[in-house]
């Protein structure tokens, strides 16, 4: 089984005692977002848990719990854009961000830092030349603390368009996509960096740019030293190629306040849901009702070996 924690929500960032306590545990409960009242218990013993994916716009609340993953197989998707307050609301200034992710990679490898530098969009101050200018930058800060980066483009969700509305944000278009990754793509192999493009149906390959797996396999493997039996997950757009994960996070509960955010529905919303929060609960930011049926979520190991075929297998 693969955690992922959290395309919901920014768990490193805001709810990282919440987690460790439920590793303590040994278990976490799970709303279903379309079914509200159906509660998952997942089991978190390291004997079905082969891997964890964090997301995250700023894991340095995380970093001084770093000791409580050392019996877990994990990597960090760690976005960071070129975006000021104007967007990204309630984030610390870039500097400290680029610090944070060094200090991290620094801590636990820079095979277990994916950069992201999603979504790009396009507006009159985010334009193709200013994009082109803060990637290099931020390749030049990054280089050495990250193997690979992955872009994506902005989908303009139903549920983004009034947040997104005073600021003119728009996809690039076609030749736009062109230039920027001819760029990208450019900086970035001169510092190291591989450079994918995360669930977007353009074929980038001209670039040198592959499809993107967020959720990878061989950086799972690697990183556990095992092979796993994994599919693709089925629940995902068509163009995104992650593996099957479990999702432990929870929506309306991020606090970075980005404009351009799907996982928030708005911010009453999202003050009234974190309300709730009690990093000493099994629920994330939600208290349990009479009308909640839990079920236990049946869990086993993907592992199709253990370390001493990884290293036969090495030699």
């Amino acid at each position: 089984m693969i955690l992922s924690a959290s395309r919901r929500t920014d768990i490193p960032c805001f709810y990282s005692e919440w987690f460790c306590n439920r590793l303590q545990a040994g278990y976490v409960d799970v709303r279903n977002p379309m079914h509200p009242h159906a509660v998952s218990r997942v089991p978190l013993s390291p004997q079905v848990v082969d891997g964890i994916v964090f997301w995250t716009k700023n894991p340095a609340p995380m970093l001084k719990r770093l000791d409580a993953l050392q019996d877990y197989a994990y990597y960090f998707q760690f976005t960071l854009t070129p975006y000021g307050a104007d967007i990204e609301k309630r984030l610390p200034p870039k500097n400290e961000i680029v610090a944070t992710f060094r200090k991290l990679s620094a801590a636990i490898g820079k095979e277990r830092v994916v950069w992201r530098y999603d979504p790009i969009f396009i507006n009159s101050t985010y334009t193709v030349q200013r994009h082109v200018a803060c990637f290099l930058r931020l390749c030049d800060q990054l280089s050495g603390y990250t193997e690979n980066c992955t872009v994506s483009f902005i989908d303009l969700y139903r549920k983004i368009q009034r947040s997104i509305a005073p600021y003119g944000i728009a996809p690039p278009n076609d030749s736009q996509i062109e230039e920027l990754m001819g760029c990208f793509s450019e900086i970035a192999c001169a510092r190291s960096i591989a450079l994918d493009v995360c669930a977007e149906e353009i074929d980038l390959t001209r670039f040198g740019i592959a499809r993107a797996q967020c959720i990878e396999k061989r950086r799972l493997e690697r990183i556990g030293q095992c092979t796993l039996n994994a599919a693709k997950d089925k629940n995902q757009r068509a163009a995104c190629g992650c593996l099957e994960s479990i999702d432990i996070g929870a929506y309306n509960t991020c606090k970075n306040g980005c404009v351009y955010c799907y996982a928030n529905l708005n911010g009453t919303r999202v003050e009234r849901q974190c309300s709730a929060y009690d990093p000493k609960a099994a629920l994330l930011c939600s208290v349990p009702g009479p009308e909640d049926r839990v079920s236990r979520r049946n869990a086993v190991s993907l592992k199709a070996a253990q370390l001493d075929f990884w290293e036969d297998v090495q030699k």
